[in-house]
């Protein structure tokens, strides 16, 4: 930033005292501007043996394949805000369970925390999901013809990479980690990303059977 939003004047990066790190600090009235990860919240929607995706209708990653998933609001639990991402982007109303996954991306000062959800039958005839006002197209796949290669984000892959591999292993766990980009080529492309620190999480039968949120 280049100028205060209280007073308007020019900032400058300093080091308050008793900091570790430079901040934008006001010259006029000394307002401290802190700038903190931004929390991005989402479903791994379960239909069966079926996961939900939604194509994006929006940049960045039109045309792309995602979970539905976007920013946290104020005021608003992360299970909620999830339930309201999959509400607004798929019209799908979910029992929100454990997580899934909770992945940090530095360079871009993001945090998302997906979770797995079962996607609600359905009421006498409407239908389970629908195309929101973000997506192009919601449907259905089973986890081998997950569209590996047309998917938005790559935080994406890797949370979908995961889901497979537990269920190869007949395991439900959490995953921890952060998603390091080597810093060349697309940073939209999951090959140039690492996933480091990674910490899988072992639930018991019933953590990851019970759902948390009714919904």
């Amino acid at each position: 930033m280049k100028f205060c939003s209280i007073c308007a004047h020019p900032v400058a990066l300093e080091t308050p005292e008793g900091d570790n790190r430079q901040r934008s600090v006001c010259g006029g009235c000394g307002e401290i501007h802190y700038v903190n990860p931004r929390t991005v919240v989402g479903c791994l929607v379960e239909c069966g043996s079926r996961v939900l995706l939604c194509r994006r209708a929006i940049e960045p990653a039109r045309g792309a394949w995602t979970l539905p998933a976007g920013f946290l609001e104020l005021d608003e639990g992360l299970r909620e805000g999830a339930a309201r991402e999959t509400r607004e982007e798929a019209l799908a109303e979910v029992r929100v369970g454990p997580p899934h996954a909770m992945l940090e991306l530095f360079h871009i000062g993001q945090v998302y925390v997906l979770y797995r959800a079962q996607l609600r039958e359905a009421e006498p005839g409407h239908a389970a999901f629908g195309v929101g006002a973000e997506s192009l197209e919601v449907a259905l796949f089973e986890p081998d013809e997950f569209p590996m290669g047309e998917l938005a984000f790559p935080v994406i892959h890797f949370a979908l990479e995961l889901y497979r591999k537990d269920l190869a292993l007949g395991r439900h766990r959490v995953h921890q980690g952060n998603l390091s980009w080597n810093g060349t080529g697309s940073r939209f492309d999951a090959q140039h990303y690492e996933l480091l620190n990674h910490v899988p999480l072992e639930l018991g039968p019933q953590a990851a059977t019970d759902p948390a949120l009714p919904g």
